[in-house]
């Protein structure tokens, strides 16, 4: 009798169960109804209410899966003619938007009424408290302890950026022709190499060396880099994945995560405590040719002593600083192969501005080369590197537009709402960027102005990103580089064929890689 009983009460609570969420659902959506007319709001469209929109986040996983999420999502507010939606996922509710009124509120104007929610949960075991985990007066510290390293001044240097290009350059001719490949390669490949290099020796003096094979490197010095690198790949894909989570991110864990956390805390605290123990002694560091070296963990030393913190502001910089500038030099090669003629003309533009050498080659030069800015502009509006991103209302709130029918009234936010924006979505809107929204045409920068909040690769507000500066110098500079050491690209019919597809981690990068052959000039 027990034994039919506890069975009888256990089928009863799985058919209960999903009776009281949606009761409970629909009593809250009577008071968000309320509560948008209370404020002189109206409710925005509604998308995959029906049941607790399962076959929604299906349908998005799958697009994730299939390499075309960011198509998905502009698909979606394409189908439904509308620029703010709210989507059920399970028992929550959240709201999507790509109106840039709503932007500039969430990014600037009501700044202080979002804030990052449970990233910093998701992401803080690898990460920890550095610029892209911390909300408030966390943020506010790690903002100013960083601004001093990303001067003009800084970005600047592009000497050491031209020993790693010199390393790039030679691969690039050695893999175009080898004979076992046909000459065809993946340069994708190399440019996460070249950034992981390049960041690491600015951040802590000493580079990973991932292009060069670790030459000056000894056997293990190479391997412990080498397994940084792979490590730091691991644990971004489980941050992409516990962001997924939202409030399950806790279930989402494994030893292959637990292990690349800890061989990267240990990576880096060696050079934290190799820095740290160098301004207890007041030396400077010098490099072969008797310079002196800047580095970032040795300046980070003259505003604190800590080590973890020392540790995740590196860890946080590196994160941004690596991947999407790999991410978008492989998009402008994918782009050129498929736009033979953009290639030429900025070749011609490069050739007749820089020469075939480096001596004309500064920050401020590169800035006004007005065609290799037209065309970093449209590789970036075309493939941000953060194509989706949120925000967590931290009180109940509004925003400007997307209400209503015409989507003119203001929408009721509620505390704990996540907010996601699509910048992938909002800087290919066909209504403003015309018919060609979804072509690489570098010429419609030429004449084109437009609203600061319709393109923001860089995010906008107090949160834009502090590198962008020298993101940009090292993108035009390698660029710059490649195309005056070669005269023309190849690749295969199969990497021709359809769209370039992409692939999210925390960044965008090119689904497959970027076959390619380059001729030497």
């Amino acid at each position: 009798m027990i034994f039919d009983l506890t069975w009888y009460q256990l089928g009863a609570a799985i058919i209960g169960l999903p009776v009281i969420i949606l009761i409970v659902e629909y009593i809250n959506e009577i008071r968000y109804v309320r509560k948008n007319k209370a404020l002189g709001c109206e409710p925005p469209s509604s998308f995959g209410a029906f049941p607790l929109g399962i076959p929604v986040l299906a349908k998005f996983f799958k697009a994730h899966m299939d390499s075309n999420l960011n198509q998905f999502c502009r698909e979606k507010f394409d189908e439904f003619g509308v620029r703010t939606v709210r989507v059920q996922t399970l028992t929550r509710k959240l709201t999507a938007t790509i109106d840039p009124e709503n932007l500039k509120a969430i990014l600037a104007t009501q700044f202080k009424e979002f804030d990052l929610g449970l990233r910093y949960y998701q992401f803080q075991p690898l990460m920890g408290d550095g610029i892209f985990t911390l909300s408030g007066s966390g943020w506010y510290h790690s903002r100013a302890l960083l601004r001093p390293h990303f001067t003009t001044e800084e970005v600047s240097r592009l000497r050491d950026l031209e020993d790693h290009c010199q390393v790039l350059l030679d691969l690039l001719r050695q893999k175009s022709t080898d004979p076992a490949s046909a000459g065809i390669f993946d340069v994708q490949e190399l440019f996460f190499k070249l950034t992981i290099d390049t960041a690491t020796e600015m951040l802590f003096g000493e580079s990973t060396e991932s292009l060069s094979g670790g030459r000056k490197m000894t056997g293990s010095q190479f391997a412990a880099a080498d397994e940084f690198a792979k490590a730091f790949n691991t644990g971004q894909n489980w941050l992409l994945y516990r962001a997924m989570a939202q409030r399950l991110y806790n279930l989402v864990t494994s030893k292959e995560y637990k292990d690349s956390t800890k061989i990267c805390h240990s990576f880096v605290d060696y050079y934290v405590d190799r820095a740290l123990k160098a301004a207890e002694k007041g030396e400077d560091e010098y490099d072969e040719e008797g310079r002196k070296k800047y580095y970032f963990l040795k300046e980070l030393t003259k505003e604190t002593r800590d080590p973890v913190l020392m540790r995740d502001q590196a860890l946080n910089i590196l994160l941004a600083g690596r991947d999407t500038t790999a991410g978008t030099l492989s998009f402008t090669f994918a782009l050129f192969l498929r736009n033979k003629r953009v290639f030429h003309k900025l070749r011609e533009a490069i050739l007749q501005d820089f020469g075939t050498g480096t001596e004309n080659i500064t920050f401020q030069s590169l800035k006004r080369c007005e065609y290799l800015k037209n065309v970093i502009n449209e590789v970036l509006r075309l493939y941000p590197q953060v194509p989706l991103n949120f925000r967590t209302a931290n009180k109940d709130t509004t925003l400007p537009r997307g209400g209503g029918p015409d989507e003119s009234k203001p929408v009721f936010i509620k505390k704990g709402t996540a907010v996601f924006y699509a910048t992938y979505s909002l800087q290919r809107d066909k209504e403003f960027w015309g018919e060609d929204a979804n072509e690489f045409v570098p010429e419609r920068w030429e004449n084109h102005k437009f609203s600061a909040w319709r393109y923001i690769p860089f995010n906008g507000g107090p949160r834009i990103c502090l590198g962008q500066q020298f993101a940009l110098t090292e993108i035009a500079y390698v660029i710059t580089r490649v195309l005056q050491n070669f005269k023309d690209i190849e690749t295969t019919p199969e990497f021709l064929a359809g769209p370039v597809k992409e692939y999210n981690t925390l960044t965008l990068g090119v689904s497959g890689g970027v076959p390619i052959s380059f001729t030497p000039a």
